[in-house]
């Protein structure tokens, strides 16, 4: 098997077919599982044992339907791969902006204790930041029911 190919379990979902590569889904699905395991060893040793990350990552994929988890918005798979610190830099929000449907993969903690995955946009993983999936929902909740509690601000 060549260094860059997969077993056919973590083939291309069918709903990317004709949208990207299998080569390039390939290629993020390990950058993914790399920056992940990464951050869990830099955040508690005890996070990474007995996880499968490529298996829950292209499992999370597979579930997805390319859509986000949170929102249900279709996610921008063509945008994998596109992300470039130096026009990051220049562009600053507006770059940010533009890459607001890119998709990523979010840790959630089950309530029974494992770590899983859900894929969401960019712009929704980092509105949730570090939060459990029931205190973002929470959050949201608040946020829409404030929203909803006051006139027209005008923002």
């Amino acid at each position: 098997m060549h260094a860059t190919e997969m077993p056919k379990f973590y083939a291309l979902p069918p709903f990317l077919a004709g949208r990207i590569s299998e080569e390039a889904y390939v290629r993020w699905l390990r950058r993914k599982c790399a920056a992940h395991v990464k951050r869990d060893r830099k955040r508690s040793a005890h996070a990474i044992t007995g996880i499968d990350y490529r298996a829950k990552m292209h499992s999370a994929v597979c579930a997805s339907d390319g859509r986000d988890f949170y929102t249900g918005e279709p996610l921008a798979w063509e945008l994998i791969g596109t992300y470039s610190n130096e026009d990051s830099k220049a562009g600053r929000s507006t770059y940010k902006a533009g890459l607001a449907l890119l998709p990523t993969v979010d840790h959630v903690l089950m309530e029974d204790g494992p770590y899983d995955f859900v894929v969401c946009a960019w712009r929704t993983n980092d509105a949730k930041n570090d939060l459990s999936h029931a205190e973002f929902i929470d959050l949201c909740g608040r946020v829409v029911a404030h929203a909803a509690q006051r006139p027209e601000s005008g923002f």
